[in-house]
């Protein structure tokens, strides 16, 4: 359960996620979420070319967003900012872990941490509800990609 489950958000959570939206407004993270969220992780080699790629824009936006939101889901778990403050106003998280999941055990198998992700796949598991949203998330990325496949295979 949460560590802020029962309690109510204080000015100081509303200080903490009023910071990391601004810090999500910054130039360099608006192109990094801009480029994740239409990057193609349809596959293992997909995703494989992205974090073998060192020193490209794409490596470094990569590893910007998923690094931020395991950054603040720790501030969720540790409870510095409220757990339903948090995810009032951070939907943006179950996206970026959603599109990752599939292929965070070839990750950790590949770079050999254990504990890449961690942090949000804990935090993300940490209610029911959660686990229904990232679940929702994970199905329309399935809807998503039939549309696609139809709207191909109707251009050809």
């Amino acid at each position: 359960m949460p560590k802020t489950a029962g309690k109510r958000a204080t000015a100081a959570d509303a200080d903490t996620v009023m910071k990391l939206y601004d810090l999500r407004r910054e130039a360099e993270m608006r192109k990094a979420r801009n480029w994740y969220g239409n990057a193609d992780f349809s596959s293992w080699e997909a995703v494989q070319k992205v974090m073998m790629g060192w020193g490209t824009p794409e490596n470094a936006w990569m590893r910007q967003v998923l690094s931020y939101w395991e950054n603040a889901a720790s501030l969720v778990l540790r409870g510095a900012v409220h757990h339903d403050l948090f995810f009032d106003w951070n939907g943006e998280i179950v996206f970026t872990y959603a599109k990752i999941k599939p292929y965070l055990k070839q990750i950790r198998e590949t770079s050999g941490s254990d504990e890449f992700m961690q942090k949000t796949e804990k935090l993300l598991n940490s209610t029911p509800a959660l686990k229904k949203r990232v679940e929702w998330v994970e199905g329309q990325f399935k809807k998503w990609g039939e549309m696609m496949k139809k709207q191909a295979a109707g251009k050809s």
